[in-house]
């Protein structure tokens, strides 16, 4: 796809106050890497959470995201993370990184940075509500294929929720912004919002399993389809029942995903597919996850190689028509 290399982009970070431990600085300071000598202006910010703070910067020219905070150990394991997922062939799964460093303030006080591709997109409820309903299930088909991908290679993605989703353009795909609560398989969640948790509902542990994941997939349609979050109120699965009762067609792939019986992504792809094809939507008999190495694109940085999923495309295509 030729929108990769606006995609790719450097990342910037702000220095702010700090505030809840997150590094908080005031848009235009420079920010210089202890060991790398990179600078990166701090435009806005983007963003902030229990591990730190996101902001918007330029990395050779190009827009980028930084993320910045004290909690080293923290930033460390994230950016592990994302050097992970760059492992996972063929496929671009969360943000490309483009840098690790430490930066020490003129006080003296040290904290650890990284710059990742800045993903310019629309919130999924807001692009939905913008473009019709049955952009749905394509979007979250495509989501399917990338858990899919990040559960084989030993990750769940945890804290899965409305606000780390973005529509990207070209190519039009749903993508993941922050991997902050992504876990090892096996391990106990490290950090979750309420909604999407299925512990929180009485529906599930907190264990990293793609039954976790899956559920709170769920839960993200659910809240789009609804229009926003509703309160599990003291019969936690009767609130569930009725929001389930709205939701058409797509009701019974969403309750087996509540209900943890997908025992994998791949699985609710399979169903979420025969669902589009009730619809004459228009089906390849395979939805490869990696195409030919010919439609492979580097961006002009020479950084970041994305594969398109070819059902994506087909079905976006059917719906431009």
């Amino acid at each position: 796809m030729n929108s990769v290399a606006n995609h790719c982009q450097s990342a910037q970070m702000g220095l702010l106050n700090m505030k809840n431990s997150a590094a908080d600085f005031q848009p235009g300071v420079r920010l210089s890497g202890k060991w790398h000598n990179g600078t990166y202006p701090l435009i806005r910010k983007l963003g902030s959470g229990a591990i730190g703070t996101v902001y918007l910067t330029k990395r050779n020219g190009v827009d980028a995201a930084l993320k910045i905070s004290e909690k080293r150990t923290s930033m460390t394991m994230e950016m592990n993370v994302l050097q992970s997922l760059k492992k996972v062939q063929g496929h671009f799964l969360g943000p490309c990184l483009f840098d690790t460093d430490d930066y020490v303030s003129p006080s003296g006080k040290l904290y650890t940075f990284y710059v990742m591709e800045y993903i310019q997109g629309s919130r999924l409820d807001a692009y939905i509500k913008a473009k019709g309903s049955e952009w749905l299930p394509v979007l979250l088909l495509g989501l399917l294929d990338d858990l899919d991908h990040l559960h084989q290679a030993g990750w769940v993605f945890g804290d899965l929720k409305l606000d780390n989703l973005v529509v990207s353009e070209n190519p039009i795909r749903l993508r993941w912004v922050d991997v902050g609560g992504t876990t090892q398989t096996g391990r106990a969640i490290k950090e979750y919002t309420e909604f999407y948790d299925r512990g929180h509902w009485g529906m599930g542990s907190r264990k990293a399993e793609p039954t976790y994941d899956l559920f709170a997939l769920a839960m993200t349609a659910l809240e789009v389809m609804n229009g926003g979050r509703f309160p599990k109120g003291d019969t936690p699965k009767a609130a569930i029942k009725q929001v389930l009762s709205r939701t058409g067609k797509l009701r019974p792939i969403l309750e087996k995903a509540l209900a943890g019986k997908y025992t994998d992504s791949a699985a609710m792809k399979q169903d979420l597919v025969k669902h589009l094809m009730k619809k004459n939507v228009p089906v390849p008999p395979a939805i490869p996850s990696r195409v030919a190495k010919s439609s492979q694109r580097k961006t002009g940085l020479g950084e970041c190689i994305v594969l398109s999923v070819y059902g994506i495309a087909c079905y976006v295509l059917y719906l431009l028509q």
